[in-house]
């Protein structure tokens, strides 16, 4: 899991077809082109990954400022609460052994850490790599060895800012392999959470990566992420325990635009990107991959999120949801195996607002905003080139009376918003899903009631 945009892999159109792993991965297992994050931005959508739950239930929200994303530098203090159960406490229960390896961005004080959260072993950092700093006040960041800190980012473990050479990638490769290796050879079920991080800017790759791509060094790293997948599934079949490994591929958000055209990827046609919930925000790439169970050569039109892998991983598990909270993420194995489909929405959250969401095809907006106009005015831009009149704007823009409507089969970019009676169902949705967010739930847009509450004109529209 890492920011990586729809668009960035050859699976999903990207024209210099340079992810080959990524994309047989897709030919042997199941492709979700429309699967989403929880969020636009890391630390939250992470939180729902590991929860199955919206991050305005796990506290990865902010509340001092309206719509605002919620962030976790190093000098944020906060963390995952204790109150949370994570998927790997729950796994325990099941026998596995868990293990994250890359970035946790959940909290960097030692009562956040993954080990306290039902991780059995860790290697890598709290938080992306941010720097270098180079000073008391704010040090480099620390990597870690499960407990024990054992350097630094750009001290022991190097990234060079002016090549983009790093060797983390391939530590990451070698750390999964051997835990692979570990966990066959003792006959333990187990989860590993590979959570690398080399698109996040500043973007790098290894020496052998680099200058090998037709995008530059972004997509240096994408061919080095590419070609590390492709090596952890082809160790899986040589252990002969492919049949046995659920494995599935996703980012956390969006491609960030911000930093494109150099170290910025692509989200295909969709707008936007990272911190927005426009569709390039929090869309997904997303592959299902697991031999003699997922027929080859897939396509699921399922609606998806991040928070399913929290659900359907309990399901493999033969494991119960917790019942003492509400969980938001459902089970995909009858998508995965049977080629069902599931009714449910996708929420677009961002910070403490649901922005948008989504049912079927048609995409509801109850608040448009890309960023302010004092950072656009200094040039932080989420949306270059994509400027669309009313729908990317600067100002905080409700639509809560008549919701900005899309649909997004035919208008996947968001430009051409659509006037229907179908504003007023998304307007009653908005309703039942006050500030009050512990009263938010499913039954109001027909999720786990096969849809008995959408008007049967839209029942009929939906994929």
């Amino acid at each position: 899991m890492m920011r990586m945009g729809w668009g960035d892999l050859g699976a999903f159109g990207e024209p210099s077809k340079e992810t080959p792993n990524l994309d047989q991965m897709a030919a042997e297992g199941m492709l979700f082109p429309n699967f989403y994050t929880a969020n636009p931005l890391c630390s939250p959508s992470r939180a729902a990954l590991l929860t199955g739950r919206l991050p305005i239930r796990n506290g990865f929200y902010t509340t001092n400022a309206h719509a605002r994303n919620a962030y976790a530098p190093q000098e944020i203090v906060g963390g995952i609460p204790d109150s949370e159960l994570l998927l790997p406490e729950l796994l325990k229960k099941a026998g596995y052994v868990n293990k994250i390896i890359g970035k946790w961005h959940l909290g960097h004080r030692p009562q956040f850490h993954p080990l306290k959260h039902g991780f059995d072993e860790w290697f890598g950092s709290p938080n992306c790599h941010f720097g270098p700093y180079n000073n008391k006040d704010f040090p480099n960041l620390p990597v870690y060895r499960d407990q024990e800190m054992i350097g630094r980012y750009y001290e022991d473990f190097k990234i060079d800012l002016k090549t983009g050479e790093a060797n983390l990638t391939q530590i990451y490769l070698k750390e999964a392999l051997d835990f692979i290796n570990r966990q066959q050879a003792s006959q333990q079920p187990f989860f590993l959470y590979w959570a690398i991080d080399a698109t996040h800017a500043p973007v790098y790759a290894s020496k052998d990566f680099l200058g090998t791509s037709q995008r530059g060094l972004y997509g240096d790293a994408v061919r080095e992420i590419d070609d590390s997948i492709g090596k952890i599934l082809k160790h899986l079949q040589k252990l002969g325990i492919s049949k046995n490994t659920f494995v599935f591929f996703t980012s956390d958000n969006g491609a960030a635009l911000i930093s494109a055209p150099k170290q910025g990827g692509s989200n295909g046609p969709f707008l936007c990107g990272k911190q927005t919930t426009f569709e390039g925000g929090m869309r997904e790439p997303a592959i299902a991959w697991w031999p003699g169970y997922i027929p080859a050569g897939q396509v699921s039109h399922q609606l998806g999120s991040v928070m399913d892998l929290f659900t359907t991983s309990l399901s493999l598990a033969g494991l119960q949801l917790p019942n003492d909270r509400q969980i938001d993420g459902v089970d995909l194995l009858p998508a995965v195996l049977q080629g069902k489909l599931i009714d449910r929405p996708i929420f677009y959250y961002r910070g403490n607002e649901m922005m948008a969401v989504r049912v079927g095809l048609y995409k509801a907006h109850y608040w448009t905003w890309s960023n302010s106009w004092e950072e656009y005015s200094k040039g932080i831009d989420f949306c270059p080139g994509q400027n669309i009149s009313g729908v990317t704007t600067h100002t905080q823009e409700e639509h809560t009376l008549l919701p900005l409507l899309f649909h997004l089969g035919r208008d996947p970019g968001e430009k051409y918003p659509v006037r229907t009676h179908k504003s007023a169902y998304f307007k009653q949705i908005k309703k039942k899903n006050p500030r009050n967010h512990q009263g938010l739930n499913y039954t109001h847009c027909g999720t786990r009631k096969e849809g008995r509450n959408l008007p049967e004109k839209l029942r009929g529209e939906r994929t």
